[in-house]
Protein backbone atom coordinates (compact mmCIF):
# COMPACT_ATOMS: atom_id res chain seq x y z
CA UNK A 1 0.00 0.00 0.00
CA UNK A 2 0.99 3.26 -1.00
CA UNK A 3 0.06 6.06 2.07
CA UNK A 4 0.26 10.11 0.92
CA UNK A 5 0.50 11.75 4.73
CA UNK A 6 -0.41 15.68 4.86
CA UNK A 7 0.85 17.86 7.85
CA UNK A 8 -0.80 21.48 7.58
CA UNK A 9 -0.06 24.30 9.33
CA UNK A 10 -1.58 27.80 9.01
CA UNK A 11 -0.34 28.49 5.68
CA UNK A 12 1.88 26.00 4.81
CA UNK A 13 1.68 22.07 4.40
CA UNK A 14 4.35 19.12 4.18
CA UNK A 15 3.35 16.05 2.97
CA UNK A 16 5.43 13.11 2.21
CA UNK A 17 4.38 9.36 -0.07
CA UNK A 18 5.14 6.45 1.22
CA UNK A 19 5.63 2.58 0.33
CA UNK A 20 4.32 0.35 3.33
CA UNK A 21 5.55 -2.74 1.47
CA UNK A 22 9.01 -1.23 2.90
CA UNK A 23 8.58 1.65 4.54
CA UNK A 24 10.53 3.44 1.98
CA UNK A 25 10.00 7.52 1.22
CA UNK A 26 8.96 7.49 -2.66
CA UNK A 27 8.91 11.55 -2.28
CA UNK A 28 8.46 14.24 -0.26
CA UNK A 29 7.59 18.07 -0.15
CA UNK A 30 6.43 21.65 1.35
CA UNK A 31 4.02 24.26 0.15
CA UNK A 32 4.83 27.48 1.40
CA UNK A 33 2.71 30.96 1.57
CA UNK A 34 -0.68 29.77 1.09
CA UNK A 35 -3.25 32.45 0.36
CA UNK A 36 -0.31 34.52 0.45
CA UNK A 37 1.43 36.21 -2.58
CA UNK A 38 4.33 33.75 -3.54
CA UNK A 39 3.22 30.71 -2.67
CA UNK A 40 5.67 27.93 -3.62
CA UNK A 41 5.73 24.01 -4.10
CA UNK A 42 8.96 22.22 -3.41
CA UNK A 43 8.70 18.65 -4.32
CA UNK A 44 11.29 15.49 -3.95
CA UNK A 45 11.30 12.68 -5.66
CA UNK A 46 13.67 9.98 -3.50
CA UNK A 47 17.19 10.09 -5.93
CA UNK A 48 16.69 13.26 -7.26
CA UNK A 49 16.87 16.83 -7.24
CA UNK A 50 14.00 18.80 -5.26
CA UNK A 51 11.57 20.95 -8.25
CA UNK A 52 10.36 24.18 -7.06
CA UNK A 53 7.24 25.76 -8.41
CA UNK A 54 5.81 28.85 -7.56
CA UNK A 55 2.14 28.73 -8.13
CA UNK A 56 -0.80 30.83 -6.70
CA UNK A 57 -2.53 28.89 -3.85
CA UNK A 58 -5.58 30.84 -2.19
CA UNK A 59 -6.26 28.25 -0.11
CA UNK A 60 -5.25 24.43 1.14
CA UNK A 61 -7.82 23.02 -1.77
CA UNK A 62 -5.79 24.60 -4.31
CA UNK A 63 -2.55 23.50 -2.31
CA UNK A 64 -3.72 20.48 -1.71
CA UNK A 65 -4.33 20.08 -5.82
CA UNK A 66 -0.60 21.03 -6.71
CA UNK A 67 0.17 18.08 -4.10
CA UNK A 68 -1.57 15.62 -6.09
CA UNK A 69 -0.26 17.13 -9.15
CA UNK A 70 3.28 16.45 -7.99
CA UNK A 71 3.36 13.26 -6.77
CA UNK A 72 1.43 12.46 -10.42
CA UNK A 73 3.62 14.34 -12.25
CA UNK A 74 5.11 11.82 -15.61
CA UNK A 75 8.67 13.00 -14.93
CA UNK A 76 8.88 13.80 -11.31
CA UNK A 77 5.85 11.71 -9.44
CA UNK A 78 5.68 8.65 -7.90
CA UNK A 79 2.18 7.22 -9.10
CA UNK A 80 0.43 7.55 -12.52
CA UNK A 81 -2.91 8.02 -11.18
CA UNK A 82 -3.90 8.48 -7.51
CA UNK A 83 -5.87 5.21 -7.51
CA UNK A 84 -2.60 3.92 -6.84
CA UNK A 85 -2.74 5.45 -2.88
CA UNK A 86 -4.50 3.30 -0.97
CA UNK A 87 -4.86 5.54 1.77
CA UNK A 88 -4.42 9.17 2.98
CA UNK A 89 -3.21 10.28 6.76
CA UNK A 90 -3.24 13.48 8.10
CA UNK A 91 -1.76 14.46 11.32
CA UNK A 92 -4.07 16.05 13.71
CA UNK A 93 -3.21 18.08 17.01
CA UNK A 94 -5.84 17.78 19.29
CA UNK A 95 -9.07 14.98 20.15
CA UNK A 96 -9.96 15.96 23.73
CA UNK A 97 -11.03 13.03 25.29
CA UNK A 98 -12.64 12.04 22.40
CA UNK A 99 -9.94 9.76 20.68
CA UNK A 100 -7.48 8.31 22.13
CA UNK A 101 -5.76 6.38 19.06
CA UNK A 102 -5.69 6.75 15.76
CA UNK A 103 -8.95 6.71 13.84
CA UNK A 104 -10.96 6.64 10.22
CA UNK A 105 -12.30 9.98 9.21
CA UNK A 106 -16.05 9.91 8.87
CA UNK A 107 -18.34 13.01 9.68
CA UNK A 108 -18.69 12.65 12.92
CA UNK A 109 -15.00 12.19 13.34
CA UNK A 110 -14.79 16.26 11.65
CA UNK A 111 -17.62 17.34 14.31
CA UNK A 112 -15.43 15.87 16.63
CA UNK A 113 -11.88 17.98 15.71
CA UNK A 114 -14.40 21.35 15.16
CA UNK A 115 -15.16 21.26 18.83
CA UNK A 116 -11.69 21.08 19.76
CA UNK A 117 -10.93 24.05 17.66
CA UNK A 118 -11.44 26.16 21.15
CA UNK A 119 -8.51 24.26 22.43
CA UNK A 120 -6.15 24.19 19.86
CA UNK A 121 -6.70 27.72 17.54
CA UNK A 122 -3.52 27.60 15.93
CA UNK A 123 -3.40 23.86 14.98
CA UNK A 124 -6.51 22.36 14.19
CA UNK A 125 -7.97 24.76 11.86
CA UNK A 126 -5.15 24.15 9.18
CA UNK A 127 -5.96 20.46 10.34
CA UNK A 128 -9.33 20.67 9.44
CA UNK A 129 -9.05 22.39 6.17
CA UNK A 130 -6.79 20.01 4.98
CA UNK A 131 -8.81 17.07 5.19
CA UNK A 132 -11.33 18.91 3.89
CA UNK A 133 -9.73 19.71 0.81
CA UNK A 134 -8.45 16.28 0.34
CA UNK A 135 -12.01 14.77 1.17
CA UNK A 136 -13.38 17.32 -1.96
CA UNK A 137 -10.50 15.84 -4.44
CA UNK A 138 -9.88 12.14 -3.59
CA UNK A 139 -13.53 11.43 -2.21
CA UNK A 140 -13.22 7.39 -2.74
CA UNK A 141 -9.77 7.42 -0.67
CA UNK A 142 -9.87 6.63 2.93
CA UNK A 143 -8.69 9.05 5.44
CA UNK A 144 -7.35 8.87 9.01
CA UNK A 145 -6.56 10.92 11.13
CA UNK A 146 -3.40 10.62 13.63
CA UNK A 147 -3.58 12.56 16.86
CA UNK A 148 -0.53 14.70 18.76
CA UNK A 149 -2.22 13.91 21.75
CA UNK A 150 -2.81 9.78 21.72
CA UNK A 151 0.23 8.68 22.49
CA UNK A 152 -0.16 10.51 26.11
CA UNK A 153 -3.55 8.96 26.65
CA UNK A 154 -1.85 6.61 29.27
CA UNK A 155 -0.84 9.08 31.70
CA UNK A 156 -2.31 8.46 35.43
CA UNK A 157 -4.78 11.31 36.71
CA UNK A 158 -1.91 12.50 39.11
CA UNK A 159 -0.40 13.84 36.34
CA UNK A 160 -3.38 14.82 34.12
CA UNK A 161 -5.69 16.36 36.27
CA UNK A 162 -5.58 20.06 37.11
CA UNK A 163 -5.56 21.15 40.75
CA UNK A 164 -8.54 23.08 40.07
CA UNK A 165 -12.38 22.51 40.86
CA UNK A 166 -13.15 18.75 39.65
CA UNK A 167 -15.94 19.55 38.11
CA UNK A 168 -14.28 21.72 35.56
CA UNK A 169 -12.80 18.37 34.18
CA UNK A 170 -16.17 16.41 34.58
CA UNK A 171 -17.92 19.27 33.06
CA UNK A 172 -15.53 20.49 30.30
CA UNK A 173 -12.43 18.04 30.25
CA UNK A 174 -10.35 20.58 31.68
CA UNK A 175 -6.91 18.37 32.01
CA UNK A 176 -2.91 17.93 30.74
CA UNK A 177 -3.49 16.64 27.06
CA UNK A 178 -0.20 16.50 25.70
CA UNK A 179 0.97 17.28 21.96
CA UNK A 180 3.77 16.13 19.93
CA UNK A 181 2.66 12.34 20.81
CA UNK A 182 3.76 10.92 17.29
CA UNK A 183 7.29 12.46 17.60
CA UNK A 184 7.44 11.13 21.11
CA UNK A 185 6.28 7.42 20.03
CA UNK A 186 8.86 7.60 16.83
CA UNK A 187 12.13 8.07 18.97
CA UNK A 188 11.29 6.01 22.24
CA UNK A 189 10.28 3.44 19.76
CA UNK A 190 13.97 4.13 18.34
CA UNK A 191 15.37 4.33 21.57
CA UNK A 192 14.98 0.98 21.83
CA UNK A 193 15.92 -0.21 18.53
CA UNK A 194 19.63 1.06 18.99
CA UNK A 195 19.93 0.15 22.41
CA UNK A 196 18.71 -3.35 21.52
CA UNK A 197 16.62 -3.09 24.72
CA UNK A 198 12.75 -3.96 25.25
CA UNK A 199 11.04 -0.53 25.40
CA UNK A 200 8.99 -2.23 28.28
CA UNK A 201 12.59 -2.21 30.27
CA UNK A 202 13.50 1.16 29.81
CA UNK A 203 13.07 4.80 31.39
CA UNK A 204 13.07 7.60 28.72
CA UNK A 205 13.00 11.20 28.27
CA UNK A 206 12.20 12.53 25.28
CA UNK A 207 12.89 16.34 24.36
CA UNK A 208 11.05 17.32 21.15
CA UNK A 209 13.22 20.67 20.73
CA UNK A 210 11.59 23.00 17.87
CA UNK A 211 9.70 25.93 17.66
CA UNK A 212 6.98 24.01 19.65
CA UNK A 213 8.84 21.96 22.32
CA UNK A 214 7.89 19.33 24.86
CA UNK A 215 9.60 16.99 27.15
CA UNK A 216 7.87 13.49 27.85
CA UNK A 217 8.64 10.98 30.62
CA UNK A 218 8.10 7.37 29.01
CA UNK A 219 8.30 4.18 31.48
CA UNK A 220 8.62 0.75 30.12
CA UNK A 221 6.31 1.99 26.86
CA UNK A 222 3.92 3.96 28.18
CA UNK A 223 3.94 8.00 29.10
CA UNK A 224 3.97 8.90 32.53
CA UNK A 225 3.95 13.01 31.92
CA UNK A 226 4.32 14.84 29.97
CA UNK A 227 5.37 18.90 29.50
CA UNK A 228 2.30 20.52 27.30
CA UNK A 229 -1.23 20.55 28.60
CA UNK A 230 -4.80 21.59 27.61
CA UNK A 231 -3.20 23.34 25.12
CA UNK A 232 0.09 23.36 23.38
CA UNK A 233 0.99 26.05 25.90
CA UNK A 234 2.16 24.97 28.53
CA UNK A 235 5.89 23.90 29.88
CA UNK A 236 8.80 25.12 27.94
CA UNK A 237 9.82 28.22 27.09
CA UNK A 238 9.10 28.23 23.00
CA UNK A 239 9.88 30.00 20.06
CA UNK A 240 6.43 31.98 20.73
CA UNK A 241 4.76 30.61 23.34
CA UNK A 242 5.51 31.36 26.84
CA UNK A 243 5.40 27.98 28.49
CA UNK A 244 4.59 27.68 32.56
CA UNK A 245 3.87 30.81 34.19
CA UNK A 246 1.83 32.31 36.85
CA UNK A 247 -2.07 32.19 36.13
CA UNK A 248 -2.22 35.75 37.59
CA UNK A 249 -0.02 37.20 35.20
CA UNK A 250 -2.95 36.49 32.61
CA UNK A 251 -5.61 39.51 34.09
CA UNK A 252 -3.03 41.57 35.40
CA UNK A 253 -1.40 42.01 31.35
CA UNK A 254 -4.95 42.17 30.38
CA UNK A 255 -5.98 44.86 32.95
CA UNK A 256 -2.55 46.95 32.12
CA UNK A 257 -2.87 46.08 28.32
CA UNK A 258 -6.15 46.80 27.97
CA UNK A 259 -6.86 43.06 26.21
CA UNK A 260 -9.55 41.08 25.57
CA UNK A 261 -9.56 37.25 25.70
CA UNK A 262 -8.03 37.54 21.98
CA UNK A 263 -5.78 40.24 22.63
CA UNK A 264 -3.93 38.45 25.75
CA UNK A 265 -3.86 34.78 24.05
CA UNK A 266 -2.03 36.10 21.27
CA UNK A 267 0.43 37.65 23.83
CA UNK A 268 1.03 34.26 25.27
CA UNK A 269 0.79 32.05 21.74
CA UNK A 270 2.51 34.21 19.13
CA UNK A 271 4.45 36.91 20.73
CA UNK A 272 6.26 35.38 23.98
CA UNK A 273 8.76 32.66 24.35
CA UNK A 274 12.20 33.07 23.01
CA UNK A 275 11.07 35.85 20.67
CA UNK A 276 9.38 37.68 23.47
CA UNK A 277 12.58 37.77 25.39
CA UNK A 278 14.76 38.16 23.05
CA UNK A 279 12.80 40.81 20.75
CA UNK A 280 15.08 39.56 17.88
CA UNK A 281 13.41 36.69 16.42
CA UNK A 282 12.09 33.06 17.47
CA UNK A 283 14.57 31.28 15.08
CA UNK A 284 16.88 29.89 17.19
CA UNK A 285 19.62 30.50 14.54
CA UNK A 286 18.73 33.86 14.53
CA UNK A 287 19.35 34.37 18.42
CA UNK A 288 22.60 32.75 18.05
CA UNK A 289 23.51 34.71 15.59
CA UNK A 290 22.48 37.89 18.02
CA UNK A 291 24.21 36.32 20.61
CA UNK A 292 27.78 36.55 18.95
CA UNK A 293 27.17 40.34 18.54
CA UNK A 294 26.97 40.99 21.90
CA UNK A 295 23.24 40.88 22.67
CA UNK A 296 22.28 40.10 26.17
CA UNK A 297 18.54 39.81 26.25
CA UNK A 298 19.35 36.71 22.96
CA UNK A 299 21.72 35.65 25.36
CA UNK A 300 19.21 35.54 28.03
CA UNK A 301 16.51 33.65 25.43
CA UNK A 302 18.46 30.67 25.19
CA UNK A 303 19.56 29.86 29.29
CA UNK A 304 15.95 30.60 29.57
CA UNK A 305 15.33 28.03 27.49
CA UNK A 306 17.30 25.62 28.47
CA UNK A 307 17.02 25.61 32.01
CA UNK A 308 13.28 25.16 31.36
CA UNK A 309 14.19 21.80 29.74
CA UNK A 310 16.80 20.81 32.52
CA UNK A 311 13.71 21.63 34.71
CA UNK A 312 11.43 19.00 33.53
CA UNK A 313 14.37 16.27 32.79
CA UNK A 314 15.24 16.50 36.14
CA UNK A 315 11.69 16.31 37.55
CA UNK A 316 10.87 13.23 35.49
CA UNK A 317 14.04 11.77 36.77
CA UNK A 318 12.90 12.28 40.03
CA UNK A 319 8.87 10.90 38.99
CA UNK A 320 10.68 7.50 37.22
CA UNK A 321 13.02 6.57 40.36
CA UNK A 322 15.85 7.39 37.19
CA UNK A 323 16.34 7.30 33.68
CA UNK A 324 18.29 5.13 31.30
CA UNK A 325 18.33 7.28 27.92
CA UNK A 326 17.60 10.71 27.17
CA UNK A 327 16.57 11.43 23.32
CA UNK A 328 16.97 14.74 21.27
CA UNK A 329 14.92 15.47 18.17
CA UNK A 330 12.60 18.04 16.35
CA UNK A 331 14.61 20.78 15.00
CA UNK A 332 16.29 22.53 17.78
CA UNK A 333 17.08 18.93 19.18
CA UNK A 334 18.41 17.55 15.96
CA UNK A 335 20.61 20.45 14.88
CA UNK A 336 21.43 23.07 17.38
CA UNK A 337 24.64 21.59 19.36
CA UNK A 338 25.28 24.36 21.14
CA UNK A 339 21.85 24.06 22.84
CA UNK A 340 22.55 20.22 23.33
CA UNK A 341 25.82 21.46 25.49
CA UNK A 342 24.11 24.12 27.60
CA UNK A 343 21.64 21.75 28.60
CA UNK A 344 23.69 18.84 29.43
CA UNK A 345 26.06 21.21 31.53
CA UNK A 346 26.01 20.52 35.05
CA UNK A 347 24.10 17.32 34.74
CA UNK A 348 26.83 14.82 36.20
CA UNK A 349 25.51 13.99 39.72
CA UNK A 350 22.36 12.70 37.76
CA UNK A 351 24.67 10.68 35.63
CA UNK A 352 24.67 12.60 32.45
CA UNK A 353 27.12 13.61 30.67
CA UNK A 354 27.82 14.59 27.25
CA UNK A 355 30.27 13.94 24.72
CA UNK A 356 31.38 16.73 23.29
CA UNK A 357 33.09 15.06 19.87
CA UNK A 358 29.99 13.11 19.46
CA UNK A 359 27.99 15.74 20.15
CA UNK A 360 29.30 17.83 16.62
CA UNK A 361 26.53 16.33 14.55
CA UNK A 362 23.35 17.46 13.10
CA UNK A 363 20.05 15.51 11.91
CA UNK A 364 21.30 11.69 12.42
CA UNK A 365 20.84 8.69 14.86
CA UNK A 366 23.35 8.80 16.90
CA UNK A 367 24.53 8.52 20.90
CA UNK A 368 26.32 11.25 22.04
CA UNK A 369 26.79 10.64 25.78
CA UNK A 370 30.40 9.76 27.15
CA UNK A 371 31.57 6.54 27.68
CA UNK A 372 31.65 6.70 31.07
CA UNK A 373 27.59 8.77 31.32
CA UNK A 374 25.45 6.39 33.38
CA UNK A 375 22.84 8.06 31.15
CA UNK A 376 22.91 7.34 27.26
CA UNK A 377 22.42 10.56 25.77
CA UNK A 378 20.87 9.94 22.21
CA UNK A 379 20.27 12.26 19.06
CA UNK A 380 17.03 11.08 16.98
CA UNK A 381 15.71 13.11 13.98
CA UNK A 382 11.93 12.39 14.63
CA UNK A 383 10.13 10.91 11.81
CA UNK A 384 6.56 11.40 12.18
CA UNK A 385 5.35 11.10 8.68
CA UNK A 386 6.41 7.42 9.70
CA UNK A 387 4.41 7.03 12.20
CA UNK A 388 1.15 8.53 10.74
CA UNK A 389 1.42 6.14 7.94
CA UNK A 390 2.10 3.13 9.43
CA UNK A 391 -1.36 4.13 11.88
CA UNK A 392 -3.25 4.76 8.41
CA UNK A 393 -2.00 1.46 6.76
CA UNK A 394 -2.95 -0.53 10.02
CA UNK A 395 -6.48 0.83 10.44
CA UNK A 396 -7.41 1.06 6.51
CA UNK A 397 -6.26 -2.96 6.72
CA UNK A 398 -8.23 -3.83 9.83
Amino acid sequence: MKVLVINCGSSSLKYQVLDMKDESLLAKGLVERIGIEGSVINHTKTGEETIVNEVPMKDHKEAIAQVLAAVQDPAHGVVQDMSEIGAVGHRVVHAGEKYADSVIIDDTVMKALEECIEIAPLHNPPNLAGIEACRALMPETPMVAVFDTAFHQTMPPESYIYAIPYEYYEKYKVRRYGFHGTSHKYVSQKAADMLNININDLKLITCHLGNGASVTAIKHGRVIDTSMGFTPLEGLVMGTRSGDLDPAIVSYIKEKEGLDDAGVNNVLNKKSGVLGVSGVSSDFRDIEAAVEEGNDRAALALRMFAHRVRFYIGAYIAEMNGVDAIVFTAGVGENDISMREIICTNLGNLGIKLDPIKNKVRGRDTVISAEDSKVTLLLIPTNEELMIARDTMNLVRK
